[in-house]
C-alpha cells in the first residue's frame, strides 16, 4: 500500500498541478484566437456515402422519350385504323393535318430551347404520321389505284419530304436515315408493279444501290442498303447467267453483272474501306464472262469441265491487277482477291473430278492382280481437268511472286502435281503409260521436296509425293509385273531420298519409312508369287529388320524412323506366321536373334530385353506345339543356371539391377507355369498340384525379394502369386455372385466409390509412398 502524504505536502502538490493546468489552458486559448484570425475555409464533416444510381440521367431520359414516342405512335395507328370511320372527311383531314403539322413543327421549337432528345422523339412521331397520311390518302382518295404502284410513288415522295425536312432541321439525326430507308423502295416496287422480269428487277435493285453508293459518300447510313441491294442484283444476274440456255440468253444477265462490277469498282475507288465491293464486282465480272461462254461449251461437249476452265481464264486478268500500280490499293486488293477466289473454286472443281477418278483405284484391293480395265468418268472430258489444274497452278505461282508469300507457292505445287498426275488416267492412255507417267511425276515431287529451298513448297511436295506413291502403288496391284516394277522404282527412289543429306530431316525420315515399307511389300509380293503357304511369308519379311539392324549407325539421321518401320515389319512377320505354331516359334526365334544382334551395340542395349522375351516366347510356343504338359522340366534347367549367373553378376557388379540379374531366370519358369495353370489341368494330372506348387514357389520368391529388397523377385513373384490366387478363387466368386441378389454388386461398387472418394487424397499419398518404396528396391 502507498503511504499517504502529510497534508502540507499534498496541498503543495495540488497547487503545483493546478498552476500547470492554468498555464496550459492559457496557451491553448491564445492559439485558438490566432487561428480564428487566419483566412481558413471551414472544414465540413464527410457526408454519408450516397446510394449508387442504377441509371444515368441521359439513359433515363432516353428511355422515357422512347416510350413516349412509341405510345404516341401506337395511339396514331389506333386512331387511323380504328377510329377513322367515325369522323367525316373534313374532320379526318383536319385531325391528321393538324397533328402532323404540330408533330413536324414542334422539333424546331424544341431544338431552339436545347431539348434535342425530345425533338428527336417528336420528329419520329411526325415521320410516322406522314406515313399514315399517305395511307389515309390512298384509302380515301385513291382506293382503285394499284397498291404496289401507289406504294412506290408514296415512298419516293416520303423520301424527298424527309430529306428536305432533315436538311431544314440539321439538328435532327432521324430524318436523313429515314429518307435513305424510304428511298430503297420506289424503283423495286415500280418494277414489281410493272410485272417486270428478273432482269428488270435486278436493274431496279442495282440502280437503287448506285443511288445509295452515291449517298454513302456523304452519310454512312446508305452503305448498308447499298451492299444489300447490290448483292441482291448480283445474285439475280448470277442465277440468270447460270440458267441461260444460249449465249443470247446470257447477254442480259451478263450486262447486269458487268454493271454491278463497275459499280463495285467505282465504290472501292472512291472509298478505301469499300474494297469488298471491288471483290464482289470482280466475281460478278468473272461470272458474266464465263456465263457468255458456258452455253456454247456445254453444247460442244458433255458436262461443265470446259465452262469451269472458261471461268478460270476470265479470272486471270483480275489477278494481273495486283501489279497495276495505277489502280488504288483498295481496288487492287479487291480485284486480286476476286481473281484468287474464282481461280480457287475452279481448281477445287477440277481437283474433285481428278480425286474421284483416282479414288476408284481402291477397288483393286478387292481382287489383287486381276488386270481389270480402269473406269473412266464420262462427265469430265479428259483434257479439261488437267488443263484447268495446270492453269490454276500457274496462276498460284504468279501470285506467289507478286504477293511475296510462300502459301501460293505451296498451292501451285499441289495443283501442278494433281494436274500432271491425273492427266494420263483422264486422257485414257494405256496402262503402262499411265504408270510410267505417274511414277515419274511422283518421283519429281519427291525430288522437289528434297531440294526446294522454300519450306512450305517442300512440305507440299512431300505430301504430294506420299499421296502419289500410295495411289500408284494401289493401282499397281492390278498386275503382277506392274507391282514389282512400280514398287521397286518407288522403293529405290525413297531409299535415295533418305540418303540425301542436304534435304530436310522430316522429309528424309519419311523417305526412310517409305523405303522400308516398299522393301517389305516387295518381299511379301515375292512370297505371294510362289506356292508357299502364308505362314512361310514371314521368313522373307524378317530380312527387312535384319537388314536395318545390320546397317545400324550407317543410317545416320534416319536410323530411328527406319528402325521403327523395321519393327513394324517384324510385327507383320509374326502376324503372318501365327497360323502355325512351328512357324510362329521359328519366326519368334529369328526375331530374337535379330534383336540380340542389334543389342550388341552400346546404344541399343535395351533391345536385349526384347530379344530375351522373343526367345522365351519361341521356346514356349515350341513346348506348346510339342504337347508338353510339364513345362517346368524344360524351364527349370534354364532357370537355375540363369539365377546362379545373376547372383554372381550382382556380387561383381553392384550397379546391376535385379531385373538384369534375376528377371530372365525367374520369368523363364514362372510365366510358362502360370500359363499352364490358366489353361487348366491336363489329363492325368491333379488339378490342385500345379497351382499349389506354383503358388508356394511364387510366395517364396516374393518373400525373398521383400527380405533382400529386390524389385524383380518381389514383382514377378507377387504377380504370379496374385494370378494363381485369382484363378483358384474365380469359380467360388462366380458361385457367390450367382447366389447373391443382383443389387448387391452395384451397392458394393457404390460403397467402394464413396470410400475411395472420401479418402482420395490419402490414397494418392499411400500410392506415391508405395511407388517410391518399389523404386528404392534393387
Amino acid at each position: 500500500m502507498n503511504t499517504p502524504l502529510p497534508p502540507a505536502e499534498e496541498l503543495a502538490l495540488i497547487d503545483r498541478e493546478l498552476a500547470q493546468l492554468d498555464a496550459r489552458r492559457l496557451y491553448l486559448l491564445g492559439r485558438r484566437d490566432w487561428l480564428l484570425r487566419l483566412p481558413i475555409p471551414p472544414v465540413w464533416a464527410p457526408a454519408a456515402p450516397a446510394r449508387p444510381t442504377e441509371a444515368s440521367a441521359p439513359s433515363a431520359q432516353n428511355v422515357l422519350l422512347t416510350l413516349g414516342a412509341v405510345l404516341l405512335a401506337v395511339a396514331a395507328l389506333a386512331f387511323t385504323l380504328l377510329s377513322w370511320g367515325s369522323l367525316g372527311i373534313a374532320g379526318r383531314s383536319a385531325v391528321l393535318a393538324a397533328v402532323t403539322a404540330a408533330a413536324l413543327a414542334a422539333p424546331a421549337v424544341l431544338l431552339r430551347r436545347g431539348l434535342a432528345s425530345t425533338a428527336e422523339s417528336v420528329a419520329a412521331v411526325g415521320l410516322l404520321l406522314t406515313v399514315l397520311d399517305a395511307y389515309a390518302l390512298y384509302a380515301v382518295g385513291m382506293p382503285g389505284t394499284d397498291g404496289t404502284a401507289y406504294a412506290a410513288g408514296a415512298a419516293a415522295v416520303l423520301a424527298a419530304v424527309w430529306a428536305g425536312y432533315g436538311a431544314a432541321l440539321r439538328g435532327l439525326r432521324i430524318p436523313l436515315p429515314a429518307a435513305v430507308l424510304a428511298a430503297q423502295f420506289p424503283l423495286p416496287l415500280a418494277a414489281l408493279a410493272a410485272q417486270a422480269g428478273p432482269s428488270e428487277l435486278g436493274w431496279a435493285l442495282l440502280a437503287t444501290a448506285a443511288l445509295d453508293t452515291a449517298l454513302a459518300l456523304r452519310t454512312r447510313a446508305a452503305a448498308v442498303p447499298a451492299a444489300v441491294l447490290g448483292a441482291g442484283a448480283l445474285l439475280i444476274g448470277a442465277a440468270g447467267s447460270w440458267s441461260a440456255a444460249s449465249a443470247d440468253d446470257a447477254l442480259a444477265p451478263a450486262g447486269l453483272l458487268l454493271a454491278g462490277a463497275a459499280l463495285g469498282t467505282a465504290a472501292a475507288w472512291r472509298e478505301p474501306r469499300a474494297w469488298p465491293a471491288a471483290l464482289a464486282g470482280g466475281l460478278a465480272a468473272v461470272i458474266a464472262l464465263g456465263g457468255l461462254a458456258r452455253p456454247g461449251l456445254n453444247d460442244a461437249v458433255s458436262g461443265g469441265a470446259w465452262a469451269v476452265l472458261a471461268h478460270l481464264l476470265a479470272a486471270l486478268p483480275l489477278l494481273a491487277t495486283v501489279r497495276v500500280r495505277a489502280l488504288p490499293a483498295p481496288v487492287r486488293r479487291g480485284l486480286g482477291l476476286a481473281g484468287a477466289v474464282a481461280a480457287g473454286l475452279a481448281a477445287l472443281a477440277a481437283a474433285s473430278a481428278a480425286a474421284s477418278a483416282l479414288a476408284a483405284r481402291a477397288g483393286v484391293l478387292g481382287e489383287v492382280w486381276a488386270a481389270t480395265e480402269p473406269v473412266r468418268d464420262p462427265l469430265w472430258p479428259g483434257a479439261a481437268v488437267p488443263v484447268t489444274l495446270l492453269v490454276a497452278a500457274g496462276a498460284a505461282g504468279w501470285l506467289s511472286r507478286a504477293w511475296e508469300r510462300p502459301e501460293p507457292a505451296a498451292v501451285a505445287v499441289v495443283l501442278a502435281w494433281a494436274g500432271l498426275f491425273a492427266a494420263p488416267e483422264l486422257l485414257g492412255l494405256p496402262v503402262a503409260a499411265v504408270f510410267a507417267v505417274q511414277t515419274a511425276v511422283t518421283g519429281a515431287a519427291g525430288v522437289l521436296a528434297l531440294r526446294s529451298p522454300e519450306r512450305a513448297a517442300a512440305i507440299a511436295a512431300a505430301g504430294c509425293a506420299l499421296l502419289g506413291a500410295v495411289n500408284v502403288s494401289l493401282g499397281a496391284l492390278d498386275g503382277r509385273a506392274a507391282t514389282f516394277a512400280v514398287w521397286g522404282l518407288l522403293g529405290a527412289g525413297c531409299a535415295a531420298g533418305a540418303a540425301y543429306g542436304p534435304a530436310p530431316r522430316p522429309v528424309r525420315a519419311g523417305a526412310a519409312v517409305c523405303a522400308v515399307g516398299y522393301a517389305t511389300g516387295l518381299l511379301v509380293a515375292t512370297a505371294a508369287g510362289t506356292d508357299l503357304a502364308v505362314v512361310w511369308w514371314a521368313l522373307p519379311v524378317l530380312a527387312v529388320p535384319a537388314a536395318v539392324a545390320a546397317l545400324g549407325p550407317r543410317l545416320g539421321a534416319v536410323r530411328v524412323p527406319a528402325e521403327i518401320a523395321a519393327g513394324a515389319a517384324g510385327v507383320l512377320a509374326l502376324v503372318l506366321s501365327a497360323g502355325r505354331a512351328g512357324t510362329l516359334a521359328l519366326a519368334l526365334a529369328l526375331a530374337g536373334v535379330i534383336c540380340s544382334g542389334a543389342a550388341v551395340r552400346a546404344d541399343r542395349r535395351r533391345l536385349g530385353w526384347a530379344a530375351g522375351a522373343l526367345l522365351a516366347a519361341a521356346s514356349w510356343v515350341r513346348l506348346a506345339e510339342a504337347g508338353i504338359t510339364a513345362p517346368e522340366a524344360y524351364t527349370l534347367p534354364v532357370t537355375v543356371p540363369a539365377l546362379v549367373l545373376g547372383f554372381v553378376r550382382r556380387r561383381k557388379d553392384l550397379a546391376a539391377s535385379s531385373w538384369t540379374a534375376y528377371g530372365p531366370g525367374l520369368a523363364a519358369t514362372l510365366l510358362p507355369s502360370l500359363l499352364a495353370v490358366l489353361a487348366g489341368p491336363q489329363a492325368g494330372t491333379a488339378s490342385w498340384l500345379r497351382p499349389l506348387l506354383l503358388g508356394l514357389s511364387a510366395l517364396a520368391v516374393t518373400l525373398l525379394g521383400a527380405h533382400r529388397r529386390l524389385q524383380a523377385p518381389l514383382l514377378l513373384g507377387g504377380g504370379a502369386l496374385a494370378a494363381v490366387a485369382l484363378h483358384e478363387l474365380a469359380p467360388y466368386v462366380v458361385q457367390l455372385a450367382g447366389a447373391l441378389p443382383r443389387w448387391v454388386a452395384p451397392a458394393l461398387a457404390g460403397l467402394l466409390l464413396l470410400a475411395v472418394g472420401a479418402t482420395y487424397e490419402k490414397r494418392l499419398r499411400d500410392a506415391r509412398r508405395l511407388r517410391d518404396a518399389i523404386g528404392r528396391l534393387g
